[in-house]
């Protein structure tokens, strides 16, 4: 399998007004790089300091033979507007702006440069051009506050470049009554990302074809030893499931062509299980676990959101349902007075068991207990057997999306909060989430914009990231779970 989280290879460029001291810019690029590497990260400290369009194709090209992605565009002092904002255009990766804080009072001669100044000339002409960059909230810093301002920017970065390399592959089409978390497509080619859409016969060929497939035995029993003894309610259907991802990784590395990363939105029921023999879910939470998230029910903005959380935390993410409410006698036994949410700020979130194991308290393989229902008559289940489940960790997490409107327009929100440790007495991958404000938050931007059932989850704050990179995608509607006393654009002042 290639490696599906993309390497951030960051380079650093300062830039100089010819009417400034040069030096200034060399020395404070120099020591934020020096910074830089004190603190354990690479940088590729590109010599040619921009003073004019010739100065910036030499750099540019500097950093692109040392193999750089990502760019650092440093103003020691107040700049040249339009070669620095040029190195955005010629420069094929995510650039960050920051600017150079004044050191010392003793030296306010030669030794001032004037960036504070020069980085909101810097924003104009980028704006001028149509430039796409990044610009942390308080671009003006120290040695140590610019190094803050790039660990912040190569977790974005590493989430721009993966979106720009991206396949989604599906397997659909999306079952009947299912069709909340369709789309249109074009929004997603707008960005860069691409995709192929398969029929589930497509994968049933090709599952067929791996049946004996040499590396079935290994994949059977790394799964194994994952589950552990506890865990593996269903050892005879292993080597299914094996078979099955597999086939799955294969079609990745075999049909990502021109692309550099593959995610999956794949239907998984109801058809689904009595042709193949088994629910998909396991798998789909190591394909999860190997940063190749697979969204359950052909959801292709969900696997694109689940995506970006990937690449921006380096960790394992999941695709819920944002799906019931929490019965008031457990809010009274467990949560009321323990924790500072109303019954109105917590919902359990699930979904049959996608979820990856490292993320689950007491995670054990079952069946899908709906589609038993469904298909088996609630009798003993058979092919309704591989879902992955148990309670979620508690921790903090990220509940976001980015979906698409019916015009194409592209829309996103993010919510912070976490899971609490609090028993679910349910079944599936659960877990009871408390977000402030959830309730205006449900009503206000969940309902009324549009938004499908599915969010993503990552299982750490990263808001910040992930409106960064919304941002420089160009998304204009970002909505957060607002608090009391700042209302929504249609909230009932009212209420």
């Amino acid at each position: 399998m290639f490696n599906n989280i993309p390497e951030v290879k960051l380079g650093i460029i300062a830039v100089s007004r010819d009417c400034f001291v040069i030096s200034l810019s060399e020395k404070r690029r120099e020591r934020v790089a020096a910074e830089y590497l004190k603190r354990g990260y690479e940088v590729f400290e590109s010599k040619v300091v921009v003073e004019n369009e010739k100065d910036m194709l030499k750099a540019v090209n500097d950093v692109k033979l040392a193999g750089c992605n990502a760019l650092v565009v440093l103003l020691g002092n107040f700049g040249p507007e339009t070669p620095e904002t040029l190195i955005a255009k010629y420069f094929d990766g995510p650039v960050m702006y920051a600017a150079s804080a004044e050191e010392s009072g003793e030296d306010l001669i030669n030794g001032r440069g004037d960036a504070y100044c020069g980085m909101l000339n810097c924003s104009y002409n980028l704006g001028l051009r149509k430039l796409k960059a990044v610009i942390p909230e308080y671009p003006v810093g120290t040695y140590s506050e610019v190094c803050d301002m790039i660990e912040g920017f190569v977790p974005v970065a590493r989430a721009i470049i993966g979106l720009k390399g991206l396949k989604v592959i599906t397997f659909g089409p999306r079952p009947q009554d299912f069709f909340a978390c369709n789309a249109p497509i074009k929004a997603l080619y707008d960005i860069g990302v691409e995709i192929q859409e398969n029929s589930e016969l497509d994968l049933l060929v090709s599952f067929k074809e791996h049946a004996n497939d040499e590396r079935i035995e290994s994949v059977a029993a790394d799964m194994a030893a994952e589950l552990g003894e506890n865990g593996n309610s269903y050892p005879d259907i292993l080597n299914k499931l094996a078979q099955f991802e597999l086939t799955l990784l294969d079609w990745a590395v075999n049909n990502k062509g021109a692309s550099d990363y593959v995610v999956f939105a794949n239907k998984c029921w109801p058809a689904f299980s009595t042709e193949f023999g088994f629910m998909p879910c396991y798998v789909n939470s190591r394909l999860a676990s190997m940063g190749m998230p697979v969204a359950c029910e052909v959801d292709i903005y969900g696997a694109v959101s689940e995506y970006i959380a990937a690449c921006i935390t380096e960790d394992a993410v999941t695709i819920l349902d944002i799906n019931n409410s929490v019965p008031a006698d457990i809010y009274d036994k467990e949560v009321r007075g323990k924790f500072e949410y109303t019954d109105k700020d917590i919902f359990m979130g699930f979904h049959c068991g996608n979820t990856p194991i490292k993320k689950l308290t007491n995670g054990a393989m079952k069946y899908q207990l709906i589609m038993n229902r469904l298909i088996e008559s609630g009798n003993t289940p058979d092919v309704t057997r591989g879902t992955l489940e148990g309670d979620i960790i508690p921790g903090n997490i990220t509940f976001f999306r980015l979906q698409s409107a019916a015009d194409t327009t592209l829309h996103a929100y993010v919510a912070q909060g976490e899971i609490l440790p609090v028993d679910t007495r349910s079944f599936g991958g659960i877990g009871i989430f408390a977000i402030s404000d959830m309730g205006r938050f449900y009503r206000n931007v969940l309902i009324a914009k549009r938004y499908p059932h599915h969010g993503a989850v990552a299982f750490s704050h990263i808001g910040k990231a992930l409106y960064t990179v919304f941002d420089y995608l160009g998304v204009t509607d970002i909505e957060f779970n607002r608090p009391a006393g700042m209302l929504y654009e249609k909230e009932n002042p009212f209420n």
